[in-house]
Order: structure tokens, then sequence, then C-alpha cells
């Protein structure tokens, strides 16, 4: 079972590189990897289960937080209307976006990142993502809202990039913040 003993903290050098292709479908183990991660997002949602295990609430977490270099993503996080999406994805690819672009009121936060940072990241509003589940299927998701902006935070991740390094206030002046 993942812990935050496992996450990797900013400045460790596996969050500033680009992360390795799964080659599908992907091995038992990285399958196997795949589903721990999206574990302890449920589990860090789970008030018992994240005070039992000294756990910060997250929503999102890709496989270099855990120090694996490979390209997989896990998302625990529910939209505006309820909806739940919960998803591992091997080799996540946004295949096409909106041309409009939104930012989290109140700023981004990160597992691996200890403190606050302020600013607005701003982010595509909707995208479609394509890759590969943990059972080796390929899979095709149309994203919006806060799903939409988990998923690109985590693709940043792969590619070696923080949430504070997409910080610009400026460009986010003429956007609509979405609320969570």
């Amino acid at each position: 079972m993942l812990t935050m003993k496992d996450i990797r903290r900013e400045g460790d050098p596996i969050l500033e590189k680009q992360a390795d292709e799964v080659v599908p479908p992907g091995t038992d183990e990285e399958k196997k990897t795949l589903r721990e991660m999206l574990e302890f997002l449920k589990n860090s949602q789970d008030p018992e289960a994240a005070i039992k295990y000294e756990l910060r609430s997250g929503i999102g977490l890709a496989a270099p937080q855990i120090g694996i270099g490979k390209r997989m993503i896990a998302i625990h996080v529910t939209d505006h209307k309820g909806t739940l999406y919960s998803f591992g994805i091997m080799n996540p690819k946004i295949i096409s976006h909106s041309v409009e672009k939104t930012y989290l009121d109140g700023g981004e936060g990160c597992l691996s990142v200890d403190r606050e940072i302020p600013g607005a990241v701003p982010r595509y509003a909707r995208i479609t993502v394509k890759g590969i589940d943990a059972d080796g299927n390929s899979v095709k998701l149309r994203l919006k809202g806060l799903p939409s902006i988990v998923v690109q935070h985590e693709i940043d991740h792969l590619d070696g990039i923080m949430f504070y390094d997409r910080i610009d206030n400026e460009e986010a002046n003429g956007l609509s913040p979405l609320t969570r």
C-alpha cells in the first residue's frame, strides 16, 4: 500500500525528468502500480483511512511522484455535478483540446509540494485524452472542468513540469475561473 512516505517531494530529480512510455499493454507490475496509485487516492479521500495511514488528500497522482519514471497517472475526483471520475491510465496523451482556457480559483496544489503556492495556472477547459487502462485496454475520455485540469496537471508531471512552472496570473486575467 502506498503512503505519504512513498511520495517524492519537490526537488527530487525524478520530478524534473520526462517519464518513459509504458510498452503496451503494460507489465503485470506496471498494472499493479497503477491500481495502487488509484487505491492511494481513494484512501486519501476516505476520512478514516486518511487518519489511520496519515495521508494527505489527493485527487490525482503521477508515477514519477512515487519514484517511477513511467507514463502512468491515476485520477479520483468528482466534478461540479457530482460525477465521479476514477481511473488509471498508462501513456495518457491529450489528442484534442478546447481553445477556451480556465484555471482553478484558489490555485492548484500537489502531493509533492508541502507548501502553498498562490497563483493561477491556465489550463484547457476541455480535453480528450487517450491511453491504456490497468487491464491493458485502450481508453478515450472526454473531460471538462476539474477532471480536465487534474489530468493536465498529472500529464505535466510526466513531462517534468510542476504546476508552479505554469503559473501565469496575467494570462488568467481574461479567463473565467473554475471554482471547486
